[in-house]
This record gives C-alpha cells, structure tokens and sequence, in this order.
C-alpha cells in the first residue's frame, strides 16, 4: 500500500507497488537527491515514474496539482551530450538555438529521466554530472550560460545491471550521485493484480499467466539472459482477451519474443503447454 493523501485514478497511472519505492522516492525528491532505478527490463521502473509524477503533483502541489512534467530520454549509444543539451538550427533568417530535453527539463521542472543511461556516450554523463550533487546546474557553452535548475527538477536515470558489461557500466564516481531503487518481478499474486489491472484479464487467467511468469525465469540457459517480463504478460493477457487461444497468445508474446535460440525455445514452449490450458480460465 501506498502513503498519503489518495491520487485521483485520471491523473496516476495505475502501478503496484512492491515494496518501499514509493516512500523512497518521495523522500529522495523532497531533498531533490538524484535517483537511480536498476532493474531488469519490463518491471514497471518508467512507469512508476509516470505513477509518481502525477502522486507528487497532486500530493506537494507542484504545478498547480497538475502532475509533474516527465521528460524521458531513451539512451543510445549514437545520443551525444549536444542531443541532451541543445543546439543552434539554421533558418532562413539566420540561426536559433532550440533546447535540448534536459535544458528544457532544468528550466521548466519536473522528472527528467534518462533511460538506460549507460547506453549513452561518454560525455553525456559529464554533461549531467553538475546536476546530481549540491550545484544543481546545468553549463551550456554554446551559450555561454550556466543554468540553475528550477526548484523542481529531479534528475533519474535507470539501467539494467543483468546486461551490463565492463565497457558500459556506470563508473562508481557517478553512482556515489544517486540513490538506488532496485526493481524485480513481483511475486505471483501481485502479478496476478497487475495483470487483472493492466489487461482486464480474468482472475483465472491472470493466476496462469503469473504462475507461467514465475516459472519461466527460473528456467535459467545460457541462451535466456531474463525471463519475461510482466510487460509480455500483459501482452499476452490482451491477446487472450481479445479472442487469440491462450497457448498461441504465449508463444507470440512470449515465447517468440525471449528467445530465438531454437532449443530454448522449445523448452520455453514446454513449460506453456504445461502451465496453460488450451481455453481461457476466469
């Protein structure tokens, strides 16, 4: 259960939390401490962003109770620090400089969250590093400017530490910045919710598909790095429920998706005709 004062459904995304991260995280953004989501892919880390933007607007006032501004950088290893911060464009009148999305971020406020941060280059880090300790700004030298973020701007970046490697990893002078909210799967009755909640599936179905869940990832092959993730449950939760047999919404949202490794496939599969009855449950 969550703390504090209800947040209207229309402006929180649904999210179940499984443990503290809610408490943390308020705690975190009250000290504007710069925040550092691990997990494994597909285990709700934007969305409980997207959860706690609308909880902290409405809860704190920030923006008129209107949630707080998300903005959301996927990380590549193509985005330079120049993508992040801004540029000059060139018109037919000369040139203009247009911001960045973490420029845009420290001037207006609100969460500015850089997915799978250690997919980036190198220079994006040095860019942010002003921003995670007491200075709280951003330089801009093609401006010439130095910029103090608004008061209610919070920096988060995410990753997944199972697909690190020594060549990207996040060095530990730029952990020592964050605090850590780790993410996992959830048990399988909270799965179960999640996928009631998420999908509209049955209880029975959400039960089989959450119990599938739990069974797939501990079958641990060198070829299946993770198992799936609640995201493909729900994918294959709306299957069933618009019509698609239970075992062929498995292999299309789950197995076909993990894996192409043939042999692991055809344990994975296995383990669906197992688990999933041919029909629909309630």
């Amino acid at each position: 259960m969550t703390t504090g004062a209800p947040v209207s459904p229309s402006m929180a995304p649904f999210y179940r939390p499984l443990g503290d991260e809610v408490e943390l995280f308020e705690a975190a953004y009250a000290d504007r401490t710069p925040v550092l989501l691990k997990g494994p892919t597909g285990t709700g880390k934007t969305r409980f962003l997207e959860h706690m933007a609308a909880r902290l607007g409405a809860h704190r006032g920030e923006h008129g109770g209107e949630p707080l501004p998300l903005t959301t950088v996927a990380c590549h290893e193509d985005l330079t620090a120049g993508d992040l911060v801004g540029r000059f464009v060139i018109e037919h009148d000369g040139s203009r400089w247009v911001d960045g999305p973490v420029t845009a971020a420290v001037r207006h406020g609100g969460l500015c969250y850089l997915d799978e941060v250690v997919e980036a280059r190198k220079d994006v880090m040095v860019v942010i590093h002003s921003l995670t300790d007491h200075r709280r700004f951003l330089p801009v030298a093609k401006l010439d400017a130095t910029l103090t973020a608004h008061e209610s701007f919070l920096l988060v970046v995410s990753y997944n530490p199972g697909y690190q490697t020594s060549l990207k990893d996040l060095k530990h002078s730029t952990r020592q910045r964050f605090v850590a909210i780790e993410f996992g799967y959830p048990d399988e009755a909270a799965e179960a919710e999640i996928l009631i909640a998420e999908a509209g599936a049955p209880p029975g179905v959400a039960r089989v598909l959450a119990a599938l869940g739990a069974r797939l990832r501990r079958l641990s092959t060198e070829h299946l790095i993770e198992g799936p993730s609640t995201r493909l449950l729900v994918y294959a939760a709306r299957m069933i429920c618009a019509g698609t047999p239970p075992r062929r919404a498995c292999e299309a949202a789950i197995s076909a998706v993990v894996t192409d490794d043939p042999v692991t496939r055809q344990a994975i599969d296995d383990v669906v005709v197992a688990c999933v009855p041919e029909a629909a449950g309630r």
